[in-house]
């Protein structure tokens, strides 16, 4: 830490004079008052603080000594010292000889401050510099330059194989920054890169770990998230070698969330890949193929089409999930059958229907038939 903020002694000053009822002040390294629990005083010099900077030591002064230290009151002034360099002087007025230990006791208050807001500095350094190097893996042309600088000022390096994480939140009772260190945990030192991406969604780029150990790691903050009553969707990708395919590995994560049931809360890409493609052709010619098959689809057809492709093609299941008798079931297909000319209940023409489906549910599908 180069220096005592403003801001941090004014927090000294108010936490302190809060607890003992006494005017306190901060000086800087040039003696200078630069928070005090009178504000009037701030910007004087204190020469008391002055010789406490020369000698290094702590400085009482009675109140026959105020002539000697200008800008001083009686009191006890206490270098302000971390990682054994001085910041600075704290000054407590009142009696010396009635203080006792108060101001030793202050004085390690206020380096334990000190040291607290100098680990959340360092903290908030380090997160930020994991995002900058997040935003560079997400690109589709990566500075890998950048990347690297980054990962060496931090002192971590991505190994292949690598896996892309992301957790889409809805709902997070605790703190970012506290949410971020758990993940850190449960992923272990050094195997991940974890930031926000944006104020709902976190990026994970899990390093080092073939396919049954990346998804060991994808449970294990699954069940993290669970006991931290996260209310969240998360999708992972699969594995890959190259540190450039993390763009489109984050692609397919994101798509993996949009297509996917949103009951889901646990998705792989893999679950989805062949759906994905149909997302991945040009929007016209898909709707021209949704539209052919599909025609005039109504919404009871449309559901029940979808229950039936989530039952796997199993009649018995597909009428206890829409709560229907298996012969109101049957009149169903009957009709879709009539519908579109294609028979749900054989494999060629299911496919044919799923994948019409797959079109018809997709979010941003303007045009429901």
């Amino acid at each position: 830490m180069s220096g005592l903020t403003k801001k941090i002694a004014e927090d000294i000053v108010r936490e302190t004079s809060l607890r003992l009822n006494r005017n306190v002040n901060i000086m800087n390294m040039e003696g200078i008052i630069i928070a005090a629990h009178d504000e009037r005083r701030v910007g004087s010099v204190h020469e008391g603080a002055v010789e406490v900077l020369k000698k290094r030591s702590t400085l009482a002064i009675n109140t026959s000594d105020e002539e000697v230290w200008v800008g001083a009151q009686p009191g006890v002034n206490l270098p302000i010292v971390f990682n054994n360099e001085i910041l600075g002087v704290i000054g407590i007025t009142g009696d010396p000889d009635e203080m006792g230990d108060i101001g030793d006791l202050v004085k390690m208050t206020t380096e334990l401050m000190i040291r607290q807001e100098f680990l959340v500095s360092q903290m908030e350094w380090k997160q930020r510099t994991k995002e900058m190097i997040i935003e560079q893996l997400i690109k589709s042309a990566p500075s890998l330059e950048d990347i690297h600088r980054g990962l060496n000022l931090l002192g971590l390096q991505l190994h292949p194989p690598f896996t892309t994480i992301v957790i889409q939140i809805k709902e997070q009772p605790i703190l970012n920054r506290v949410f971020i260190q758990k993940l850190e945990t449960c992923l272990g030192n050094n195997q991940a890169i974890v930031g926000f991406i944006n104020v709902n969604r976190v990026f994970i780029a899990l390093s080092g770990h073939e396919e049954e150990g990346a998804l060991n790691k994808v449970k294990s903050i699954y069940h993290l998230m669970k006991r931290l009553n996260i209310v969240f969707r998360m999708s992972y990708s699969l594995t890959f070698q190259e540190i450039e395919k993390f763009s489109q590995s984050y692609l397919d994560c994101d798509i993996t969330l949009k297509i996917s049931d949103s009951d889901n809360d646990l998705l792989s890409f893999a679950q989805i890949e062949a759906k994905a493609l149909f997302f991945q052709i040009d929007e016209v010619i898909t709707k021209r193929f949704s539209q052919r098959v599909l025609k005039s689809i109504d919404e009871n057809k449309a559901e029940t089409l979808n229950s039936f492709f989530k039952n796997n093609l199993n009649l018995q299941q597909t009428a206890n999930d829409l709560y229907v008798h298996r012969n109101t079931l049957l009149y169903r297909m009957n009709n879709i059958i009539k519908e579109t000319g294609y028979d749900p209940k054989k494999f060629e023409d299911a496919l044919i229907l799923q994948v019409a489906m797959w079109i018809y549910n997709r979010p941003d599908h303007s045009s429901k038939l």
